[in-house]
């Protein structure tokens, strides 16, 4: 192994570690470069794969919430369109579970998709239309959106609850649902979660839910919205994306 190699070797393995065996080599790559290290993708990509330093492999999808019910359905107001040109136009919400020796509990986040921050979340033992409106609440609380904001998730009971309709249309919020057993209209929020599990749940054997719930707490607001690169937002974490676009606005 060349001296250069040996150096470069070193900094992929720190670049990777910082992203929690997240990074494939663009994203290995592009922190690399945010440090001032001169090096080139080719390289990144053929020292990673000469070390067997892969990123860890997300798995297939599995649906949370319950969709049998008798309440309203709103549009697909959302249609896909995961990319708008500013905060609070269009958040996207779902819910997962997470396992632990004492039982399952749950999440529910609420991401803004312009910046792809987690704005609000909430963690539960029980899946009730509480845990979306604890979310939801620390969302508004963090963004203060403007009337006209789309709020995107598939038609679980807990979102097409009367409470949860009525709330969003007395805030001037419009409701959108994906299409029935469409998980791709939910897919950056998918993706989050795809990402969590990856990153961190499959790695990890909770003896309680006040650890996993410590670990989550750590992963989204630590790792996912200050540090981790986001190819969508240029290699950027959702908090630089952010401060960059508050920058710029106020110039």
């Amino acid at each position: 192994m060349s001296k250069r190699e040996k150096q470069l070797l070193k900094q992929i393995l720190a670049a990777y570690a910082k992203g929690r065996g997240a990074y494939g080599y663009r994203r290995v790559f592009a922190q690399l470069r945010k440090k001032g290290i001169i090096c080139s993708l080719g390289e990144v990509r053929r020292i990673m794969r000469k070390f067997g330093i892969f990123r860890k492999c997300k798995r297939k999808y599995k649906p949370t919430t319950d969709s049998k019910h008798n309440q309203p359905i709103a549009p697909n107001l959302l249609a896909r369109e995961f990319v708008v040109d500013k905060p609070n136009k269009a958040w996207v919400s779902d819910i997962t579970y997470i396992w632990t020796m004492q039982g399952w509990f749950y999440l529910a986040v609420f991401i803004d998709l312009f910046h792809r921050k987690v704005v609000g979340w909430s963690m539960d033992t029980r899946i009730t239309r509480s845990l979306v409106f604890d979310a939801f609440d620390m969302a508004f609380a963090n963004s203060y959106p403007s009337q006209g904001l789309i709020v995107h998730s598939d038609r679980g009971s807990q979102y097409a609850s009367d409470d949860f309709t009525n709330k969003l249309k007395k805030l001037g919020i419009r409701q959108s649902m994906s299409r029935k057993g469409d998980c791709w209209d939910n897919a950056v929020a998918e993706s989050f979660f795809g990402s969590l599990k990856t990153e961190l749940i499959y790695n990890k054997k909770y003896k309680t839910i006040a650890e996993a719930r410590r670990d989550i707490f750590d992963y989204v607001e630590v790792f996912y919205n200050r540090e981790r690169l986001h190819s969508t937002l240029g290699y950027m974490s959702p908090e630089e994306f952010e401060r960059n676009y508050k920058l710029r606005a106020a110039a």
